[in-house]
């Protein structure tokens, strides 16, 4: 019995062979359109054109083709039902048994800003999603492919029934999770052209929220080792791997976590982070002044922990982090010396920002029960002249330095926070308590273990003082100032705690919880 493949691609790669192995070695005669028409034609294999197939040529300058009974009647017949067979025959139409198709370049279309809607629209496909779905809805009789990289594995099984049926099983799902992400690209882009946007769009939340992404790779296991986790999306877009182990779901975190926390600097900056919470963070005129700052915070926390500097790492550097054992290092760079010292460690993972530090992204997605949270990414600082100064005493210039400092090394620990800082030094970090007094009492214990003199320094919290216990406790382990966002219904009572102490407080009026 003859077999008939229809192919239809925009991504021609590894075609020719395919086809020819479906002609040579499988009998298969050949059904196309357009291009993929002449790429074959000229690889000298026959082929026949759809418009002659279903004796109706194609119109509206290609966008009416393969939306013809001949083709889904061919793709959607089910061989094991006497009257579609018959149907088939009464009606003149050839069974399809394998169907190549990938889609017109939507998504990289629409990702050039300077696209027009229409050029967008026109790279709208329609018949190509159509015949997957009919295709992979018959998937028992159908062999149906989207990716050029399933024509081995289809050739492989393609004489052994049993095998080629459960590959058909898989081959339908991948189809209808690329329909899947296709469609909802266009909704995307959409979303973003509409002339009156609904409050939904006004709000960047739309009424559908439409989360499509392509698996990258599975992952050795999750937070622990009994939880499977893989990872989707761009990721390796926006970071390269130099050397070092495969990375693990706790080091994306943590990645993710430290690349935000850099992107807040711009003088020579170094940050040393452990389960996503920066323990030492310190700016200076070279990233080995800043080294040692940051690493004096807390010498035993780094252990195990991740490094990210903002400029080219150095062999001077180098030399120094390649004493402990770091899981990962970040950097726009890395010298050839750097590269040396840190190749003897094979296991160590670094890592080069291409996008650049502080990577964007314009939401963020959390799974709860029942669904996801969806919000604005939190890059909101504050500006030094919008803050107000709430006590008798102004803070003084080296005081501002320190608490604009402390202010963004808080927005980026869990809540509740407290940073003890001076200059551009953190002295002491303590994360996530469920009392505010509790983390200030962990940072002071921090900083004593550390050998860093707190007296002089600055606290920042990223959320209001509730009471003014915290406050008190800061000032009687040394701090003279403090930034905070204010709006506790205790502001008074916290403020006159600090005039008492000779303090200067700041408020921001802005919020920095971080769950």
């Amino acid at each position: 019995m003859e077999k008939l493949a229809l192919l239809s691609v925009s991504d021609k790669q590894g075609l020719v062979e395919f086809a020819t192995a479906l002609v040579r070695q499988q009998g298969y005669r050949l059904l196309s359109t357009g291009g993929t028409a002449k790429l074959l034609a000229a690889a000298g294999l026959p082929v026949t054109e759809v418009g002659h197939h279903t004796g109706f040529p194609e119109i509206m300058e290609g966008r009416v083709k393969t939306l013809h009974p001949k083709i889904h009647g061919g793709l959607l017949c089910r061989r094991d039902k006497p009257e579609h067979l018959a149907q088939a025959v009464k009606n003149d139409i050839t069974l399809i048994d394998l169907v190549v198709v990938n889609l017109y370049p939507f998504e990289q279309t629409v990702a050039n800003p300077q696209v027009l809607f229409e050029e967008a629209i026109e790279n709208i496909d329609i018949g190509g999603p159509s015949m997957l779905r009919s295709a992979a809805k018959n998937h028992s009789s159908v062999t149906v492919i989207c990716d050029p990289a399933d024509y081995s594995p289809v050739l492989a099984v393609i004489n052994k029934p049993a095998e080629l049926l459960i590959l058909r099983r898989k081959l339908a799902l991948k189809v209808f999770q690329r329909t899947a992400r296709y469609d909802a690209a266009i909704a995307r882009y959409l979303e973003t052209q509409q002339d009156e946007p609904d409050i939904e769009s006004l709000s960047g939340f739309p009424a559908t929220y439409n989360l499509a992404l392509n698996k990258v790779q599975n992952l050795r296991y999750g937070e622990n080792p009994h939880q499977k986790a893989a990872l989707y999306g761009t990721f390796h877009d926006h970071f390269e791997q130099l050397q070092g182990k495969e990375l693990s779901y706790n080091n994306i975190l943590d990645i993710t976590a430290a690349t935000y926390l850099i992107g807040e600097f711009e003088r020579p900056t170094v940050a040393i982070l452990k389960h996503t919470n920066p323990c030492g963070v310190a700016s200076a005129d070279t990233l080995l002044a800043a080294w040692e700052k940051a690493y004096a915070t807390d010498r035993q926390a780094p252990f195990g922990g991740i490094i990210i500097v903002n400029n080219t790492l150095h062999g001077d550097l180098a030399k120094l982090i390649a004493e402990i054992f770091t899981e990962v290092i970040i950097a726009p760079h890395f010298s050839e010396e750097a590269r040396e010292i840190f190749g003897k460690k094979k296991n160590l993972r670094l890592m080069i920002a291409k996008e650049g530090l502080g990577a964007d992204t314009l939401q963020e997605v959390r799974s709860v029960v029942g669904g996801v949270l969806v919000q604005d990414r939190n890059r909101l600082l504050g500006k030094m002249n919008d803050f107000k100064v709430v006590t008798k005493r102004q803070p003084t210039a080296d005081e501002w330095t320190a608490m604009l400092f402390g202010w963004k090394v808080g927005k980026h620990v869990k809540s509740n926070s407290i940073v003890y800082c001076r200059g551009e030094q953190t002295l002491g970090v303590g994360a996530g308590q469920m009392a505010r007094v509790d983390s200030s009492r962990i940072a002071i214990w921090k900083a004593n273990e550390a050998q860093l003199n707190l007296q002089g320094s600055v606290v920042a919290s990223e959320a209001l003082f509730p009471f003014a216990d915290g406050l008190i406790a800061a000032a009687e382990a040394g701090a003279t100032s403090a930034i905070q966002p204010g709006g506790s219904l205790r502001d008074e009572e916290v403020i006159r705690a600090a005039d008492e102490r000779g303090m200067a407080m700041v408020f921001t009026g802005i919020r920095h919880f971080k769950h």
